[in-house]
């Protein structure tokens, strides 16, 4: 089974985060010009349910009132703006839109804006340091429906770029794999094994005794261990855990070539998160170039440009 993928992967995106000016102020952010050259191996679905609400540009800021956005679709709780017009049901069904057309072309991955009471997760505010009450209504909405979700703001920085890129393409190869058989399911656990050990070992540990002893196999029992990697696959590693396997990928390469690289600085060795960001990709290009594979990244995305 070939761990490579061959097409641009489906992004959602909220628009404010595309560098659309359509935040309530008229600003926008472009975070995706930060991917660079990577940028090329996706196609991005810009979405603001708040002008598909019809609030306009520029709007009266909008907060939640009397619960989270799960209580909003609930229906215990109301989205107002500071005039105190409720525009719950126009945003409810923007939403459900914004979800619906996500959905009809297949995305199952979304970048947000932190802090917006629409799309933000773990915060709907960004006055100072509160949280105010999350997850918003289309950050709810996503949440319910499984997406993969990643903070725009975390793309700014080198390291946790690299780590966005590296599991959105696992997520996407495990997704569209073609299991039939133990030994196909198998062989796709032994392509991202590292990585999700590395992401979450108890877990991988236990999910790889488990694979390792199944016998009579359903094709409920795929869909379970197909969905029991995705769910690894959606968390995001730390600096600790990318450094500790960087140098277990590097030391693997120098016990079976017997050469010392000097690309790879030891673990303990202080430097930047662009530094360390340089030293995984080139030590990837390295490995892959010469044939081996690199468990931290374990899937190739060569979609034409």
């Amino acid at each position: 089974m070939e761990a490579v993928l061959k097409r641009k992967i489906k992004v959602g995106i909220s628009e404010c985060c595309f560098g659309s000016k359509v935040r309530y102020n008229g600003k926008g952010f472009d975070y995706v010009k930060n991917f660079g050259r990577e940028k090329e191996q996706f196609i991005f679905y810009p979405l603001c349910p708040e002008c598909l609400a019809g609030l306009g540009v520029p709007r009266t800021p909008i907060s939640i009132k009397g619960g989270s956005g799960e209580d909003v679709l609930q229906g215990t709780a109301k989205i107002k703006n500071r005039k105190g017009e409720d525009v719950t049901d126009n945003l409810i069904k923007a939403c459900e839109y914004s979800l619906e057309l996500l959905k009809r072309e297949g995305i199952h991955i979304y970048m947000y804006k932190e802090g917006s009471p629409s799309c933000g997760v773990y915060r709907t505010t960004l006055k100072d340091k509160r949280l105010g009450n999350p997850p918003g209504i289309f950050g709810a909405m996503l949440l319910k429906e499984g997406f993969f979700l990643v903070c725009a703001d975390d793309l700014e920085s080198p390291i946790k770029r690299w780590d966005i890129v590296r599991r959105v393409n696992a997520f996407t190869w495990i997704e569209e794999a073609e299991i039939e058989n133990k030994n196909q399911l198998y062989e796709v656990w032994h392509t991202v094994k590292f990585l999700c050990q590395e992401l979450d070992e108890k877990t991988a540990r236990r999910l790889g005794h488990e694979l390792s002893i199944l016998d009579n196999i359903q094709k409920e029992d795929i869909e379970k261990y197909r969905k029991n990697m995705l769910e690894i696959i959606r968390k995001p590693s730390t600096l600790k855990k990318i450094k500790g396997w960087l140098w277990k990928n590097y030391s693997y390469y120098r016990k079976n070539k017997g050469i010392e690289l000097d690309i790879v600085k030891e673990p303990t060795d202080l430097r930047s998160n662009t530094i360390l960001a340089e030293e995984l990709i080139k030590l990837e290009i390295k490995l892959y170039g010469e044939g081996y594979s690199f468990g931290s990244s374990p899937i190739l995305n060569r979609a034409k440009r």
